[in-house]
């Protein structure tokens, strides 16, 4: 929940509420604010079920080309499967100083990359058949990694493994569209900080995995209107989200006169097949990513 930072009347008493004592809420298009003990229950939605969580650590930025070093899947009962892995190349510098994992590190401690992309897949894939919903921040860089890995092991996709890759809560596509003009930031420590969620060693998988739930909890309390949404409509919605924003970005970039080509997909980025006997560092060249609002290491 958000504490209001002007004085309002209670909604539920109607007794004045000062500035930072009460809980701010939006409810059909409009805010309004609550005594701590005057809010009302929270009614059924998505967000009180079982849900999952997926954060990974890779070797950078591109999506495409960068090698998992570290990964957690946590469900909102305690589950925790956690992955260290050896990406088989070296960990530049500058990401090491992101997520602290040496290349001697994971070479020393590392499971192979398919034994342990397999075993996410696996995890992803059960966790989506079984209709619950996948928590995962900035999913277009996570998820589009983790088909591009699973791909260049050899090993099935996890799309082809559960048939769509759905349900999906990607926090930084809801909150950038529930609070579009809000200003600062909107990685996942600063969302953190917004939503009112604890996060201590960030770019930790699984202490990112469990902070992406519990603010994608928080958006759904903040936000009836997303708490009580259908998983299926929100999952479509935030594919609109995604596609609108980028197209917002690209348009922002040309102004200015920069060039800046739409990432195209949701959850999962679109690409163009790379066939398996062709060596992916032979690949036509893609362009990066931009400096994304999120945790991408």
């Amino acid at each position: 929940m958000a504490t209001n930072r002007f004085p309002g009347t209670c909604k539920t008493c109607g007794q004045q509420v000062p500035a930072e004592a009460g809980e701010l809420r939006k409810e059909q298009g409009s805010w309004v604010v609550y005594h701590a003990a005057c809010l009302p229950p929270a009614g059924p939605g998505w967000h009180t079920g079982l849900l999952g969580s997926y954060d990974c650590e890779t070797t950078g930025r591109d999506p495409l080309e960068a090698r998992l070093v570290s990964a957690s899947f946590v469900t909102s009962d305690g589950a925790r499967h956690d992955f260290l892995v050896d990406p088989g190349i070296e960990i530049p510098p500058e990401t090491t100083a992101v997520h602290g994992i040496t290349t001697e590190y994971a070479r020393e401690h590392g499971s192979a990359p398919a034994e342990a992309l397999d075993q996410i897949a696996e995890l992803l894939a059960a966790h989506l058949a079984a209709g619950r919903p996948l928590v995962v921040f900035n999913a277009p860089y996570d998820l589009t990694l983790l088909e591009v890995e699973l791909e260049r092991h050899a090993l099935r996709s996890l799309a082809d493994r559960v048939g769509r890759i759905a349900p999906v809560i990607d926090p930084l596509v809801i909150d950038k569209a529930v609070d579009r003009f809000r200003k600062g930031k909107r990685n996942l420590e600063s969302q953190c900080a917004h939503y009112g969620v604890q996060i201590e060693g960030a770019h930790d998988a699984a202490v990112d995995a469990v902070a992406a739930l519990e603010v994608a909890k928080a958006l759904a309390e903040r936000y009836p209107e997303i708490g009580q949404s259908s998983l299926a409509d929100l999952h479509q919605r935030q594919e609109e989200w995604k596609e609108a924003s980028e197209r917002d970005f690209a348009a922002y970039r040309q102004r200015r006169g920069e060039e800046y080509v739409a990432e195209p997909g949701w959850p999962v980025r679109l690409r163009t097949p790379v066939p398996r006997q062709v060596e992916r560092e032979a690949a036509p060249a893609v362009e990066p990513l931009p400096e994304a609002p999120g945790a991408l290491f």
